[in-house]
């Protein structure tokens, strides 16, 4: 790895107050993820979210792990399927 010397101070990187640092992480993912779960809130039992696989804007696998990495978070039991065209989506009873 090429590092640059920024000067006087012998650091190879900027410095900033820690204060002022991103605390959260908003990924790619949080938008669809964030819609798949309010949905899921309202949700009759019985019922599944039929979600276009056009609509992800990424592929299914990742969308798909990024909401068990969510639905885990809050201790949440979903489960998955999909075919071709749609992702399935709905909760499973404790």
């Amino acid at each position: 790895m090429k590092t640059k010397n920024t000067g006087k101070s012998g650091r190879h990187f900027a410095t900033m107050a820690q204060v002022d640092v991103p605390q959260g992480r908003n990924g790619k993912h949080k938008s669809i993820v964030t819609a798949i779960i309010a949905d899921l809130d309202r949700l009759e039992n019985g019922a599944a979210l039929k979600i276009e696989l056009a609509e992800l804007g990424d592929s299914k696998e990742n969308v798909r792990s990024a909401l068990n990495r969510a639905t885990r978070k809050q201790k949440r039991n979903v489960a998955t399927a999909s075919d071709g065209q749609f992702l399935y989506v709905w909760n499973v009873a404790d």
